[in-house]
């Protein structure tokens, strides 16, 4: 039976836009439907960390993205009278991948980039104002019906991922349930264009006050995000009229330096679907999971998702495995997600409280713990759950050192690699060697295998790795 494409991409947001990308990568065909016309022109996600600007490097828009992004600092969260409760140094963090911990940045520069690269590659067909109404899947691939302006189309694809949304007609069709946390907030989200940030903070702050819990971020191009908890009996349309927004915005002593840009009501959830794979068709991003926004997380781990996904799928496709290959996806990222869900509704719980006495205890306690010294939880570190991986260091995120401007990634290529502790002394590793020893020293390692995601498949002898990577993923 012939295919149009190897692999349908339902959604062309940063998720669905990357996962192209990825995937022409690696040689592999994709039709991506969507259903606007162009990138929506205002902010959305607010943040990305180290290992996703490693992404970017993979797919060639670090530095694009370093000038559409401003590195975080300071994340701190006050109370009402302006006294730090918990704070995280995010520089003090490091990382180990090179880049900075944190970066803020504007959506928008994103999405324009990563739709380029999927427009620029032969293997990509990008088909937008496109909305999906059917799918149906048998042994050998999906057909999915898809309407737009030339009426209704059918595509016939090998696989289907649903990069949807938080809304995802998807898994709505698959008929999957979600895991929910119990966690939802209405919120006022105001994004703003600033014509004098020297008037603002420089960090960005949860302002844990039970009169009216508030986020306020510096954004990147000269912007600022605040966001407003909505209180017991008050109505979105409440606080989306410009005159209530004047009220909220007037202590931060912005009224004649600022532009509202965008303003839009959000509900914060935590939610986990109950599968990620239905035969041929996938979940990613939103359409997987849902985060609030409190660890900042929610746009990283959808780009997390299709990292990991996209090397199998080629796998799948270009190199023969066998499809239960893809099993290996939710196994693998499913802990992490969850630990990140959690981490962001513990924070949302210390903001959120609006009863005058629970939040005069919660500063007393937390007060005391930063009196005693106690620093403030780390977020999870990104290690995967069992999978393609052996036991052991499998699982761990793979340091990339830097050698003055030469990235390690840059200079091995795309991936997987295997590194052996004899070949760190030799090009190309000669550079990096000081830096990557004492991790193979610490592990007692004589060699490594990296995936392509710059995850650990294991350590051992050259021969057991090949034999297992063999066995596991050919």
């Amino acid at each position: 039976m012939s295919y149009d494409c190897d692999v349908l991409v339902v959604g062309l947001g940063p998720v669905g836009a990357a996962l192209c990308a990825l995937l022409a990568r690696e040689g592999v065909t994709a039709i991506a439907v969507e259903k606007d016309s162009d990138v929506y022109p205002l902010p959305r996600a607010a943040h990305f960390d180290h290992e996703i600007m490693r992404l970017f490097q993979k797919l060639g828009i670090a530095e694009e993205m370093e000038a559409a992004s401003q590195v975080a600092r300071v994340y701190e969260f006050r109370n009402a009278a302006g006294q730090v409760l918990m704070s995280y140094d995010l520089i003090a963090q490091g990382s180990p991948s090179g880049w900075s911990p944190s970066y803020m940045f504007h959506q928008p520069s994103l999405e324009v980039a990563l739709r380029r690269l999927a427009t620029d590659s032969p293997l990509i067909d990008l088909r937008l104002r496109r909305t999906l109404k059917s799918i149906a899947q048998d042994a050998d691939g999906v057909t999915a019906t898809i309407d737009g302006p030339d009426g209704p189309q059918a595509i016939r694809a090998r696989w289907l991922v649903g990069c949807d949304g938080a809304k995802s007609p998807v898994r709505e069709a698959l008929g999957i349930g979600m895991s929910d946390y119990g966690f939802d907030e209405p919120w006022l989200v105001i994004d703003a264009v600033v014509s004098d940030p020297s008037r603002l903070p420089t960090a960005n702050l949860q302002i844990c006050d039970p009169a009216r819990p508030t986020s306020c971020l510096v954004m990147s191009q000269g912007r600022h995000r605040w966001e407003f908890m909505l209180l017991p009996g008050e109505l979105p349309e409440d606080l989306l009229d410009d005159a209530m927004i004047r009220g909220l915005l007037k202590p931060w002593n912005s009224e004649d330096c600022v532009e509202i840009e965008r303003k839009a009501i959000y509900r914060f959830h935590g939610r986990v679907a109950n599968r990620w794979r239905d035969g041929r068709i996938l979940l990613a991003g939103d359409a997987a999971h849902q985060t609030p926004p409190f660890a900042g997380q929610g746009m990283c781990s959808g780009l997390r998702d299709v990292d990991n996904l996209a090397w199998k799928l080629a796998a799948v496709i270009r190199r023969g495995a066998d499809p239960a290959l893809l099993d290996s996806y939710q196994t693998e990222r499913e802990p992490h997600v969850r630990a990140v869900i959690e981490l962001a509704i513990a924070m949302g719980r210390v903001v959120c409280i609006s009863d005058p006495a629970a939040a005069a205890m919660r500063d007393a306690g937390m007060l005391a713990q930063r009196e005693a010294g106690q620093a403030a939880p780390p977020p999870p570190s990104p290690r995967l759950g069992p999978g393609i991986v052996l036991d052991g260091p499998g699982g761990e995120y793979f340091p990339q050192p830097w050698a003055g401007d030469a990235r390690m990634d840059d200079v091995l290529g795309a991936g997987p690699w295997l590194i052996t502790r004899a070949s760190l002394t030799d090009a190309p590793l000669a550079p990096f060697a000081e830096q990557l020893s004492p991790w193979f020293e610490s592990r007692g390692a004589e060699a490594v295998l990296v995936r392509a995601d710059r995850y650990v498949f294991g350590i051992g002898s050259v021969d057991t790795l090949e034999k297992a990577w063999a066995e596991r993923v050919s």
